[in-house]
């Protein structure tokens, strides 16, 4: 497996003019960042580094991929014959999946010859923008349900790669499972699931329907109320599965006055501990303003697998600085207007006061002496062409969900108001 021509055509060609104007192993630092934040939110999350780890390692050019560069005349003979070569010897470091950031947050920072580094950029992007998008908008309806259980159930509405790494996305986010079983298989996700209108339809009653699912699945599945009518459904389904159901589902309806119903209509028939489960197309908005309701739990489908109304973060992969000949480091920038990029290589840290981030303090033109306020927010993923097996894998994934919750609860409070407004916290550029 190759991910070498999951790129766009420019990449390839500007390798090609470097390698004749001898200029393709210039050592050069490569950043990633946003310039602003979606829609005006106060904070972003970080995700798509254990994925992207993955391909970079699978980033080969093979016979295939040389043979059909050469028959559609895309780069030279030269060109082609250095790309029958490409492995990435550089290194890359960057936040920690999981980490917030903030505009101008230098998230990823790709230290290598030009060539090596250029032809990972639309990799890089495609990668960071869709699932930090993900990640930004499932962890505000985190917050909106305040503490209960979130599914991730959008598969049907995203293209069949990008649901894996939507759901993936969502888990790091904070959402406790997802209906996507490659999901499951590939990151360690837990997958939940049980049955759609489709099923009850299959039946000639729904009582018949509901004998069959809880002979399949136990009397602590959940069952779908709303095909029909929703308080005869409830009452069939107790009378099925006894009080001991498990949950019933809600997919349609007034939900804040239609849930208020149904628990009392399960508290009246003794099913105290049956719980409630909502979906129909839920955003962070529709889960906060559930928060009064007795809802037990949400599932999640378009919202999140579009970002809720953003589905990418606005990265952007700019070169910043680059090697001479004689050794000097050069800052390197954009002057365009709106466009206007900050050159030299970065480091930033957290800079915290009690516990809570008070800015996120850049660090220009060296290493700084951190203080005991201040939390370094770069790691080493890659060193050298050798990626820290950490950060891959179901344990990244896991360690990208911790390292959410821990940034999160830095966060002052006003960071996880759903409304337009100012990041959180101020980045600030410091010249040493």
């Amino acid at each position: 497996m190759t991910s070498a021509l999951l790129t766009d055509r420019y990449e390839l060609t500007m390798i090609d003019a470097a390698i004749g104007s001898g200029r393709h192993e210039m050592p050069c630092v490569f950043e990633v960042f946003a310039r602003r934040l979606p829609d005006a939110r106060r904070y972003g999350i970080v995700a798509g580094t254990g994925r992207l780890l993955d391909l970079i390692a699978e980033f080969r050019f093979g016979d295939a991929e040389l043979d059909w560069l050469r028959d559609n005349a895309v780069v030279s003979t030269a060109a082609l014959d250095w790309f029958a070569n490409y492995r990435f010897t550089g290194t890359i470091t960057g936040y920690r999946e999981g980490e917030v950031y903030f505009p101008n947050s230098p998230l990823l920072t790709v230290e290598s010859g030009f060539a090596e580094g250029v032809v990972l950029e639309t990799l890089v992007l495609s990668v960071l923008n869709y699932d930090s998008a993900i990640a930004s908008a499932a962890a505000r309806m985190v917050s909106a349900a305040d503490g209960r259980p979130l599914a991730e159930m959008g598969s049907r509405r995203a293209n069949e790669s990008a649901a894996v790494a939507a759901a993936r996305a969502a888990f790091i986010a904070g959402f406790r499972s997802t209906s996507n079983l490659e999901a499951g298989r590939t990151w360690g996700i837990p997958t939940m699931g049980t049955a759609a209108h489709a099923f009850t339809l299959l039946h000639n009653t729904e009582e018949e329907a509901f004998a069959a699912q809880v002979a399949a699945m136990g009397s602590g599945t959940t069952l779908l109320v709303d095909t029909y009518d929703v308080k005869v459904a409830v009452d069939l389904a107790v009378k099925v599965a006894g009080t001991e159901l498990g949950a019933v589902r809600l997919d349609s309806g007034d939900l804040p006055v239609l849930v208020g119903e149904v628990r009392a209509q399960l508290d009246s028939l003794g099913a105290t501990n049956t719980r409630i489960t909502v979906t129909n197309d839920l955003d962070e908005y529709t889960i906060a303003a559930l928060r009064a309701a007795p809802v037990d739990g949400y599932g999640v489908g378009t919202s999140v697998v579009t970002g809720s109304g953003h589905p990418a973060a606005g990265l952007v992969y700019k070169l910043v600085a680059r090697q001479d000949p004689d050794g000097t480091w050069v800052p390197v920038a954009k002057k365009s207007t709106a466009k206007a990029t900050v050159g030299g290589q970065k480091f930033p840290v957290r800079s915290l006061q009690d516990g809570i981030a008070v800015a996120e303090t850049i660090y220009l033109g060296g290493t700084p002496d951190v203080s005991d306020t201040e939390r370094p927010l770069l790691a080493t993923l890659v060193r050298d062409g050798v990626i820290d097996e950490r950060f891959r894998g179901a344990a990244g994934t896991l360690l990208a969900r911790e390292r959410r919750e821990l940034s999160i609860a830095e966060l002052p409070a006003d960071a996880l108001r759903l409304s337009r407004g100012e990041p959180s916290i101020p980045t600030i550029y410091t010249t040493l």
